[in-house]
């Protein structure tokens, strides 16, 4: 039995997934050298902390691989993942820590989690746990559609107040996608986009109650810097970020000027090991490090698509394309911010930037999808087989008898 659940398991996501996260920790050792020396620690420090939150992720990816993941719908777990997501994101008003202007972090012993993180997973876990269940009343707008929306509205607005815009935006359009996938009629979608429209009505006092957070002189500048960042009033403020992104990228060329000599990194980009840290593997890897990192994030999502769509289990299915949309918006925001596309909205590129949470949710979303794609692999290769001595049995008995 054991073999042949190993088997079953999809090693080309697995390679994937290692592959990226220890080139993710190559490079962070290359971009934070500098940063770690102005903190005064240690040149390995940032590099020694992520490889100690490389160890946990891996255990939690194994773990999670093994996990069968149907367990997930059912209502204990999901009422426990609901409760500890409110309780995690109200938590950080009293006991947060704020970093970067954002209140978003807890501290736990000499570590810090970011709650909003994992949330990210709850909302995909829950939207799917229960629109499979309402398959057979799917567009019944007041009791199949509303009802799941309250614990995504909530959690995006917690986030949004902290203010941490990026991660609400993204939580939101990963719940938009679970809900397009979820098998609704167009005509319920567009009551879905009308009632969405009210509800922005309703909470647009607060907003504006709160709008010295969450539309900040900072987050606001980012969108002037974003939009013009070579202009004399915003090149040495707002633009400074996305400017130096540019000299990185432009330095890089096809080739790159090789590993550890980056020089944007030497104090003139902010943030070179976690924002912007493919801006630093263009520098110093050029063109091929960027397409080895693009290749395979896409492999990823591309590959979880496939799952989504192969998987019979409307829950599986569901679970299998919010996975992989997360990591594709997240990875479009990011590099979108490095180029100049979007506004610099402080998002992580996924595997590769520094940081103990999103590595730890990645590795336990991607931990989930490879389990999704063993079951399906296991039920096509081994239940089949029995079903086949049976069939192989009848059809000589039918010639026998005919003869």
């Amino acid at each position: 039995m054991f073999k042949k659940i190993l088997k079953s398991f999809d090693y080309s996501i697995i390679t994937v997934y290692i592959l990226l996260c220890l080139f993710g920790l190559v490079m962070i050792y290359s971009a934070s050298m500098v940063v770690a020396i102005n903190y005064d620690v240690k040149s390995d420090f940032f590099y020694v902390k992520q490889l100690k939150n490389l160890a946990l992720a891996f255990i939690a990816f194994g773990f999670c691989s093994f996990f069968p993941y149907k367990i997930y719908q059912s209502n204990k777990f999901l009422g426990t993942i609901m409760l500890l997501s409110v309780l995690g994101l109200i938590a950080i008003f009293g006991f947060g820590k704020i970093v970067n202007n954002a209140n978003s972090w807890l501290k736990v012993g000499s570590s810090s989690i970011q709650p909003s993180e994992f949330v990210k997973l709850s909302v995909i876990i829950y939207l799917s746990a229960v629109y499979s269940k309402k398959q057979s009343y799917i567009d019944n707008f007041n009791k199949g559609v509303v009802p799941p929306l309250a614990f995504l509205i909530l959690v995006c607005f917690l986030i949004l107040i902290q203010p941490d815009t990026g991660t609400a935006a993204i939580i939101f359009l990963i719940g938009m996608t679970v809900i397009l996938c979820s098998g609704m009629k167009l005509k319920t979608l567009m009551k879905l986009v009308s009632f969405g429209l009210v509800i922005a009505l309703l909470l647009s006092p607060i907003v504006i109650i709160k709008k010295d957070k969450i539309f900040s002189p900072t987050k606001m500048g980012r969108i002037t810097g974003f939009l013009d960042p070579f202009d004399k009033d915003v090149v040495d403020k707002e633009g400074h970020q996305l400017v130096n992104s540019y000299f990185a990228i432009g330095a890089g060329g096809i080739k790159g000027q090789g590993l550890g000599e980056s020089i944007e990194k030497l104090g003139y980009l902010p943030e070179p090991h976690t924002d912007f840290i493919m801006a630093v593997i263009a520098e110093e890897l050029g063109v091929f490090g960027v397409a080895f990192v693009i290749i395979g994030l896409a492999y990823i999502v591309l590959r979880g698509i496939y799952i989504g769509v192969k998987c019979k289990d409307t829950f599986g299915s569901l679970l299998a394309i919010g996975i992989s949309s997360m990591i594709a918006i997240q990875t479009f925001i990011n590099l979108g911010g490095v180029v100049g596309l979007i506004p610099i909205t402080g998002v992580p590129l996924p595997l590769i930037s520094y940081g103990g949470s999103s590595l730890l949710l990645l590795s336990i979303s991607l931990g989930i999808l490879v389990n999704v794609a063993m079951f399906i692999k296991y039920e096509e290769k081994y239940k089949k087989k029995k079903e086949k001595p049976v069939a192989a049995k009848s059809i000589k008995y039918n010639t026998f008898k005919v003869h």
